[in-house]
């Protein structure tokens, strides 16, 4: 997009008509195998109008490869969820089951809270 103006902010104006932005895009991290991710299983209900979910955090690696392990859980637990920003959202109270399949997979999994 040539008019995103948010990832120019703070750029001096320039009247070269042929400049072009330089955006500094980061390099996306190799995912690590299951037995060397440290994955914390925990519970959170801010700002969701008191619903509780249950959060998967410390997941490095893809997006490609979180979403897919978002929606391996959501499928075994059998609800609903999300996978973005390096976490996994799974709707209710589900950390021992969570944890559970996790450890099963090789996953080096947490109970938190």
């Amino acid at each position: 997009m040539d008019n995103d103006w948010k990832n120019r902010l703070g750029v001096v104006f320039s009247t070269n008509p042929d400049f072009k932005y330089q955006e500094e895009s980061l390099p996306e991290a190799e995912t690590l195998p299951p037995a060397k991710q440290r994955l914390i299983v925990g519970i959170d209900r801010r700002n969701r109008g008191g619903k509780q979910v249950t959060l998967v955090t410390g997941f490095i690696g893809k997006e490609e490869d979180l979403k897919e392990l978002g929606r391996q859980l959501k499928v075994k637990c059998g609800v609903g969820g999300s996978a973005k920003d390096g976490e996994i959202t799974v709707q209710g109270d589900l950390r021992d089951k969570v944890t559970a399949l996790l450890k099963e997979w090789g996953y080096n999994a947490k109970r938190g809270n």
